[in-house]
């Protein structure tokens, strides 16, 4: 997908500059300190464990938002629908929206309706989008993140990760692909792994009133080993990290195994990695412990110059390169 948006989609569009543009590939874009982004949604099933489409929808993209350090006001819903949708479903869906903008604090004040035949697309395909401004803390976090060492960015890019900074992880990585393909496919994992689809804006909040992140990027699709690694190639840092201390729940684990998949390597809709400070960190351990999105949060490793790449010490002792993954191992799960 990286590929297929550079070399058959950017190059087309006119490069106008704009404090993090559309070529940084950032979580949004921020033009005139407003914060922008779009999301589109496939999901299959539109229901699953722990979650649907307009759930997914809603958090996904007030994430998105928040992962940069603004503050989400309001949203836009666009749903095309496949011809004989039954009412109920859609019905469902809204209030699944509705539900989650309000635990967000994010309204949804605009959008659009379309219909296609049957067979033209399954059942539904939501395109959420978000703007946002800066957050009331976020230049509360940079001061603090600057007493230490210099900062180069105004907001929480993928390219402001130093090193030595602290590399954590705010809560079990894996759920959300399992939950899902464990449902869909029927392999019976479901009754032990729920989906993690959640808006974080709130404990993210929190992070920012303690202060000291440096960068911040919710591990979506590919996963929290292509979010790692777009993090170290666009910051030019190597990132050193500890495998047992990554957290991934037992029942996940297991099922990944079974199926022959990497758990690092398979989609979240809750769960964010962070950069910070070394100075900061337990503070900001502590504050993600203190929520309930970040309750089995993990201090994981550090950035180092010492590598250029995603090393992993492995449980065994050893070290292997953590990879991005080469295809989508979960296809249709957000």
């Amino acid at each position: 997908m990286q590929d297929l948006i550079v070399k058959s989609i950017a190059p087309f569009l006119p490069k106008i500059k704009t404090e993090v543009s559309l070529e940084s590939y950032d979580d949004s874009a921020v033009v005139d300190d407003v914060l922008f982004t779009t999301d589109g949604h496939t999901v299959k099933p539109i229901f699953f464990p722990g979650g649907d489409i307009g759930s997914l929808a809603v958090s996904g993209t007030v994430n998105d938002i928040a992962v940069m350090g603004g503050k989400a006001l309001a949203l836009s819903n666009t749903m095309i629908l496949e011809e004989g949708l039954e009412i109920e479903v859609l019905e469902r869906v809204m209030k699944s929206i509705g539900r989650y903008s309000e635990i967000s604090g994010v309204p949804v004040v605009t959008g659009d309706t379309k219909v296609m035949e049957k067979g033209a697309i399954e059942k539904m395909v939501l395109v959420a989008a978000a703007i946002g401004k800066r957050h009331p803390f976020m230049d509360h976090n940079l001061e603090v993140a600057s007493s230490y060492r210099k900062v180069d960015s105004r907001w929480l890019t993928d390219d402001n990760v130093r090193d030595g900074d602290i590399i954590l992880a705010s809560g079990t990585m894996g759920d959300h692909g399992i939950a899902l393909l464990s449902f869909r496919e029927g392999y019976g994992f479901e009754s032990q792994v729920q989906s993690d689809c959640a808006p974080l804006n709130h404990m993210i909040g929190k992070l920012l009133e303690v202060g000291g992140v440096t960068s911040m990027k919710d591990a979506t699709r590919g996963g929290f080993a292509n979010a790692i690694n777009e993090w170290c190639g666009k910051s030019n840092i190597g990132i050193e990290l500890v495998e047992k201390d990554i957290p991934i729940a037992e029942a996940v684990r297991n099922a990944s195994e079974m199926l022959g998949l990497d758990p690092l390597s398979i989609g979240n809709e809750g769960k964010v990695i962070i950069s910070c400070v070394p100075e900061m960190a337990e503070e900001v351990l502590k504050a993600l412990k203190a929520d309930e999105h970040g309750r089995n949060a993990a201090i994981i490793g550090k950035a180092s110059k010492g590598t250029k790449h995603v090393m992993l010490r492995t449980e065994v002792g050893g070290r292997r390169i953590l990879e991005p993954p080469v295809g989508d191992p979960v296809p249709r799960i957000c």
